[in-house]
């Protein structure tokens, strides 16, 4: 006997060392994942806080665009910013003291009338209105010719049988207009029930171009994009731990079979 030892190294077993590298830094990567998604998480959030608003429409004025009981979400804007065919948040002490959503038909120098062959006419253009409920009449009485003055709004409710909207205000020293002061924000979406963002008035591109949607997706994905990494990291720590702490063993095991 030789009196030499038989214990071989064996090629390619890093060891407990390589588990205990490979945990650090899974739980590196963990903590990254982590922080990244809470600057993305509370970044959506304040950024959205910033920007809107939501309201809640106690009436069914809007319907089926936004049906009464329905939470939206506004972008505060500047009553110089809005154009034909936003629906928007305002406060005018002669229709109400509460906050109304509306939308606008026309703006300042535009001529609005109703109903020579059914349907709205804004500079004696006829406008398409896809968000009024089907077979609807775009306005169940007449609307003689109005003029709308500079820097005011003639606005209309999307269920036009029972709106208290600008028609009910003809007889008013503005003919039923609204200032741009009055604006308070322009309704983005309806968040609940979650029907989404709202579709964009094309029926008023020929009269100029259309307002562009708020960040509300950007927000939204930003938040999303968030949570996941934040739920992802903190999930990720544990497993690797576990998985490194399986392959020790693991090691442990065959080298104690050598």
């Amino acid at each position: 006997m030789s009196g030499q030892s038989t214990t071989r190294t064996v090629p390619g077993n890093g060891g407990p060392g390589t588990a205990r590298a490979g945990g650090r830094t899974g739980q590196r990567l963990s903590g990254l994942a982590v922080a990244l998604g809470m600057v993305l998480f509370l970044g959506g959030f304040v950024w959205g806080a910033l920007l809107y608003r939501p309201y809640t429409v106690p009436t069914p004025s809007m319907a089926p665009t936004i049906g009464a009981g329905d939470r939206v979400l506004a972008e505060l804007i500047d009553g110089g910013d809005v154009r034909r065919g936003d629906v928007i948040v305002f406060t005018d002490a002669t229709w109400s003291n509460t906050p109304m959503v509306k939308r606008v038909v026309a703006v300042g120098g535009d001529t609005v009338s109703c109903c020579r062959d059914g349907k709205l006419e804004v500079n004696g253009k006829e406008i398409d209105e896809p968000y009024l409920a089907g077979g609807t009449a775009a306005e169940f009485g007449s609307i003689p010719e109005v003029t709308v003055p500079e820097g005011r709004l003639f606005l209309l409710g999307d269920e036009r049988s029972g709106s208290l909207d600008s028609t009910a205000h003809l007889t008013d020293a503005a003919g039923g207009t609204v200032s741009r002061g009055a604006v308070q924000a322009r309704v983005d979406a309806v968040v609940w029930p979650m029907n989404g963002m709202l579709e964009a008035p094309t029926g008023f591109e020929q009269l100029g171009a259309l307002s562009s949607p708020g960040p509300l997706r950007t927000v939204v994905a930003l938040v999303i994009a968030g949570a996941v990494l934040i739920l992802g990291g903190a999930a990720y720590g544990p497993f690797a731990k576990r998985a490194g702490a399986s392959r020790t063993r693991a090691d442990a095991g065959t080298a104690g079979a050598r």
